[in-house]
């Protein structure tokens, strides 16, 4: 079974969720953005990652806006369900920016990133990232694995919205970024059955594709 979530932001409590502690072997769980569990390499910070390799579900995620970007992306890329990955641990991946995975039959298009919403006062530390925002070489990548596919996807995980959905979510969107626009012709040009992205922090439904998420866990089959 493939489960998809919203942001962690290294909280372990969420795997304590119920319908996530159901996960078994050959499950998959997929997080929309900010994981958040590889932040300063801190002795704490691994052993909780060891735990999280306890698991027997593999953990895969896309980036967010608040992640360490040199831990994540430091290992080479391997593949993973024939798409992209860097291993961050026996059974946890970083699923790269305009990937496409083929996981028990279902073809999902992954693409992380975006802005931070605090950024005015992260921009200047040391806990901001540029890499946070997808740059153009990732989104004509994107393109070209889209093309591959003949633009036929089953599930998209972003952990942007699509810009034209911030009025249903009751949300700004404060810069408006070249991924955006790509976001919008996704929309234009490809199939796909749902939509999922977890920057607002809300769990909602918007018809007749598209899901917020943020604490709830949807299955996905």
């Amino acid at each position: 079974m493939v489960y998809v979530t919203g942001d962690m932001h290294g909280e372990f409590k969420r795997f304590k969720d119920s319908k996530i502690k159901r996960l078994k072997k050959g499950d998959t769980l997929i997080i929309c953005g900010d994981f958040g569990f590889f932040w300063n390499g801190s002795k704490e910070e691994k052993a909780i990652i060891k735990k999280l390799e306890e698991k027997e579900f593999d953990i895969a995620f896309i980036d967010g806006c608040h992640e360490n970007f040199d831990i994540i992306e430091e290992p080479e890329p391997i593949e993973w369900h024939r798409g992209k990955v860097h291993a961050l641990g026996k059974n946890i991946f970083h699923l790269m920016r305009g990937q496409i995975y083929e996981i028990e039959n279902m073809k999902i298009f992954a693409f992380g990133g975006g802005h931070s919403q605090d950024f005015e006062f992260r921009r200047d530390s040391p806990n901001w990232w540029q890499r946070e925002q997808p740059s153009h070489d990732e989104i004509l990548d994107a393109i070209e694995n889209l093309k591959k596919y003949n633009w036929k996807i089953d599930y998209i995980v972003t952990h942007e919205p699509p810009a034209s959905l911030k009025d249903c979510l009751n949300v700004d969107i404060f810069q408006r970024l070249e991924v955006h626009t790509f976001f919008e012709d996704v929309i234009k040009n490809c199939w796909f059955r749902k939509w999922f992205f977890g920057k607002c922090h809300i769990d909602k439904y918007i018809p007749t594709k598209y899901f917020a998420l943020f604490d709830s866990v949807e299955q996905i089959k």
